[in-house]
């Protein structure tokens, strides 16, 4: 495993990021498709093995059961100081009103809760989950910097937003000496490219690690077609992110066949690929519900797609309103 420097960090990670979304208990509410525990550790303890380092989870994720399943099978199957823990906060967890957000409150409630339920002292990649547009920008950076400086996260992360709103985070930071992202958690795959507009560049310039999630458009770029799945049938966000454009996104899974039986692959290593080959990208976010996923998401790695296959995996896709920001 070759590792990768996350952006201008001295953090080391592998260049697939295990996400943990899959993983979680009970069966509830957007994520019915989720592993149970044992399940679960399978995929865990191969990565492990593997030589994955990097595991992406959440608070939010099946009401912090993942974080639990998570940090249970890493004690068992890793060494802490080898591994890289991230996990998020923003989405509520409760129904009082300061169980979500990004608040001084909700921020030093949920790390530690977090904490707690990953059964580690701190972790190595604390992010937020969304922008808060209710916060004052300066309470939640201050509380992100506190929680660094307590010993609770080495690094801070964020995700989907937009890329004004991300500048003007990265400089408020350094304006007032807080401690500064390293990382974007952003939506980009072969079906949604619109952060090729602005964040990618943004992060680029700034020396800020990309790791991007839904690299496979919740399974969509790894099947045909036709084929439906479990996650297809009860993940409500997937049509959210991905409905309306039928025809472009036909074009799009078609020339990944294409690139795919011409080299001998299965798609999901295709789709994959393109991703890792943006030079922005430190590590896509991997979801795997079965050891075959994650065998394609390491052989992805490996595959280097030429100029003339990413032209024929680009050329179908139109532009389309920006999603998965709130």
């Amino acid at each position: 495993m070759n590792y990768k420097q996350l952006g201008k960090s001295g953090l080391r990670v592998s260049p697939v990021c295990l996400g943990c979304m899959t993983f979680g208990e009970p069966k509830t509410g957007r994520q019915q498709w989720t592993l149970d525990e044992a399940a679960s550790r399978d995929i865990i303890r191969q990565a492990v093995e593997a030589g994955i380092n990097f595991f992406d989870t959440a608070n939010a994720y099946s009401a912090g059961s993942s974080e639990e399943i998570v940090g249970r099978a890493l004690r068992d199957f890793g060494r802490r100081e080898e591994l890289v823990i991230a996990t998020k906060c923003f989405f509520r967890m409760g129904k009082h009103p300061n169980t979500g957000g990004l608040s001084r409150k909700a921020i030093m409630q949920a790390i530690d809760d977090s904490l707690q339920r990953l059964g580690t002292d701190y972790v190595d990649l604390y992010q937020i989950h969304r922008w808060d547009y209710r916060t004052p920008l300066e309470e939640t950076l201050e509380a992100l910097h506190d929680v660094v400086k307590a010993g609770k996260a080495r690094y801070i992360g964020a995700s989907s937003m937009f890329a004004w709103q991300f500048a003007k985070a990265l400089f408020t930071a350094e304006h007032n000496g807080w401690t500064r992202f390293i990382s974007m958690q952003n939506h980009l795959n072969l079906l949604d490219r619109e952060e090729e507009r602005e964040m990618l560049p943004l992060c680029s310039d700034q020396g800020v690690g990309v790791i991007p999630w839904s690299p496979l458009a919740r399974g969509r770029l790894a099947r045909e077609p036709e084929v439906k799945t479990n996650r297809v049938e009860l993940d409500e966000v997937s049509d959210q992110l991905y409905g309306g454009f039928a025809d472009s996104e036909r074009g799009i899974l078609d020339a990944v066949g294409a690139v795919a039986a011409q080299r001998g692959v299965p798609r999901a290593q295709v789709a994959l690929s393109w991703v890792m080959g943006s030079e922005a990208v430190t590590a896509p976010i991997v979801g795997v519900s079965k050891s075959s996923q994650l065998d394609d998401a390491l052989a992805a790695v490996e595959l280097t797609l030429d100029g003339e296959e990413r032209q024929t995996l680009e050329a179908a896709y139109v532009p389309r309103p920006v999603r998965g920001h709130r």
